[in-house]
């Protein structure tokens, strides 16, 4: 399915489904933070995608995936999030750097290849930052989470996934041991959209709301 479609058009699907999974819509502002590209460019790559009918663009309020073009962003973060598996389980990379070489990977890996390294990988269910790898067939399969920010002072859990692949952030989160499987505490919420002061094991930690949002956690008792 990828094969139909340029790199440049992966990434874009790619990035907007991110944005779609993160914010329930793709602005186009968030678009050209994200890819790293010019207003003008977004503009023209998204009217050329709803031309070919893998996205619905409304002024004003964003950019969606059509059917189509969730199946092709589905493949391609398959690709990728199977990459960063390859990167830290079989090359031992540190799971703060490969989501940029998985960028790159993302492109030139055929099916035939995807299928071998599910395999040889023991078919791992998420990337190494916990978010959940789609099947061959576009499932999705996770287990219920929420942002840290939407819990209250005293709930305890267990992180999930981190939604944010920034490698300075990924960097920071590993240094405290906010890494998918740590249980936590909420033991602060500064009130304003302040900071929120966390126990992770014995240690205590303070952590902006920003930083904090693209931690997703499973309440436990």
């Amino acid at each position: 399915m990828s094969e139909e479609v340029t790199d440049t058009v992966e990434e874009y699907l790619e990035g907007i489904y991110r944005l779609e999974e993160r914010n329930g819509v793709a602005r186009t502002s968030d678009i050209v933070e994200m890819l790293h590209v010019a207003p003008g460019t977004i503009t023209n790559t998204v009217e050329r995608l709803e031309r070919e009918g893998l996205v619905i663009h409304e002024p004003y309020k964003g950019v969606k995936l059509t059917e189509k073009g969730r199946k092709i962003a589905l493949h391609v973060i398959r690709r990728h999030r199977l990459s960063e598996r390859l990167l830290t389980d079989i090359l031992h990379l540190d799971w703060s750097i490969v989501h940029n070489a998985a960028c790159r990977l993302e492109h030139s890996i055929t099916s035939e290849i995807l299928k071998q390294l599910e395999k040889t990988l023991g078919h791992p269910k998420t990337c190494p930052h916990g978010n959940p790898i789609p099947t061959e067939c576009g499932g999705i399969l996770e287990e219920e989470s929420q942002p840290l920010t939407e819990f209250d002072e005293k709930m305890q859990g267990e992180v999930m996934k981190i939604t944010e692949e920034k490698q300075e952030l990924l960097q920071y989160l590993g240094s405290l041991g906010l890494v998918p499987g740590a249980q936590i505490e909420v033991l602060e919420k500064a009130p304003f959209e302040g900071s929120i002061t966390i126990k992770v094991g014995h240690t205590r930690n303070v952590l902006s709301r920003k930083a904090a949002s693209s931690i997703h956690v499973k309440k436990t008792a």
